[in-house]
């Protein structure tokens, strides 16, 4: 289904219960058109997963929720024990699309509690609880993106200059995003910000994503190739940058996608203070430092030919395209949480934000 409305007006991920469905936006067609497609099988939700069909961290945990719930709902009401056998098979198989956002686990994760925990129930009451916990996943990632958005927005003044990386927006989110919540909490009251999005190689989802979605919410935007960042930091048209993550290790290291260590080492050496927008479903405890984390390798066409109209590159030459890099804790100013801001030193300030999560559920 192709429709014509302003790309703010759809839900990035919902729920089509009636239908038995995930309904998203097909992220890999925009800008050129909106294409909003309904998710069945295990193996539509598992390939829109790793095809970034949907993708941006809290969006997968959003869209596995209602994946999982929607595997679960097909699965007949037997024994508990033949149905949590088979929740575990589906579970684990989305667990395979994707491995570096922890959302996606973290999600599938607490689906699977709710199976656990109510071994006494039936089968027509647990699919019952996992419908309401996945609407809920949903609704607490509106409330922690506002949040993050309203300690982000502290950090900044009116007109200030702000350049961000990839898409951390509300394509990334069920509302408002991470890195760009700040941005759009200032628009609705009149801060005026400029942005500078980069373009963000491989994939390009700066310019697809965020800067269109900016565009489209009236942001004052303008797109920047990678190897610009530079540039506009030294003609002081940069603040303050606002990115996201898929991953933050206990010591404070970030796995965002690729370039963002290059965004952060020459922000440095300006001294513009770079910032991490980080849901707390992205902090990973049991990741010590950055150098554990598994980072995704995807395919070479993407650098090659994919957004060219015939190859760009000689024929066989070798690629290395990972999707994200690790930035080290050294050179982040702040990670933004829905509790508050953490600082140096990260292994303490994080701990500090968990314990504050443990007590204040969002």
């Amino acid at each position: 289904m192709e429709l014509n409305k302003n790309i703010m007006d759809y839900d990035t991920v919902s729920l089509d219960d009636a239908n038995s469905a995930v309904v998203i936006i097909d992220q890999t067609k925009l800008p050129a058109r909106t294409e909003i497609i309904s998710l069945k099988t295990a193996q539509e939700i598992w390939d829109a997963i790793y095809l970034l069909r949907v993708r941006g961290a809290p969006a997968i945990g959003v869209a596995a929720a209602y994946g999982i719930y929607v595997l679960a709902k097909g699965i007949a009401e037997t024994d508990y024990e033949s149905f949590y056998a088979e929740f575990r098979k589906q579970k684990d198989y989305l667990n395979s699309s994707r491995p570096t956002a922890v959302n996606l686990s973290w999600a599938l994760n607490r689906m699977e509690q709710v199976v656990l925990k109510n071994k006494d129930r039936s089968v027509a009451e647990i699919k019952q609880l996992l419908k309401a916990e996945s609407v809920e996943i949903q609704e607490e990632d509106i409330r922690v993106c506002r949040a993050i958005g309203e300690y982000g927005l502290t950090l900044l003044k009116p007109g200030d200059g702000i350049l961000t990386h990839c898409n951390a927006g509300k394509l990334a989110t069920s509302k408002y995003g991470t890195a760009t919540a700040p941005i759009y909490l200032g628009q609705e009251r009149g801060y005026h910000f400029h942005v500078f999005a980069d373009e963000t190689r491989p994939l390009l989802q700066g310019a697809r994503l965020t800067a269109y979605e900016l565009q489209s919410s009236g942001v004052d935007v303008t797109l920047i190739c990678d190897n610009m960042s530079a540039a506009v930091m030294r003609n002081n048209w940069v603040d303050a940058i606002f990115v996201g993550c898929d991953r933050v290790a206990a010591n404070g290291d970030v796995a965002n996608k690729i370039g963002t260590s290059v965004v952060a080492a020459v922000a440095k050496l300006y001294h513009v203070p770079l910032y991490v927008a980080a849901p707390t479903s992205t902090i990973d405890p049991d990741t010590p430092t950055g150098n554990e984390i598994r980072i995704e390798q995807r395919k070479p066409e993407e650098v090659t030919e994919m957004w060219y109209g015939e190859r760009m590159a000689p024929d066989g030459v070798k690629v290395f395209n990972p999707a994200f890099d690790v930035t080290d804790h050294e050179l982040i100013a702040g990670i933004v949480t829905e509790y508050g801001i953490a600082r140096e030193p990260y292994t303490e300030s994080l701990r500090e934000i968990m314990s504050r999560k443990r007590t204040r559920p969002a």
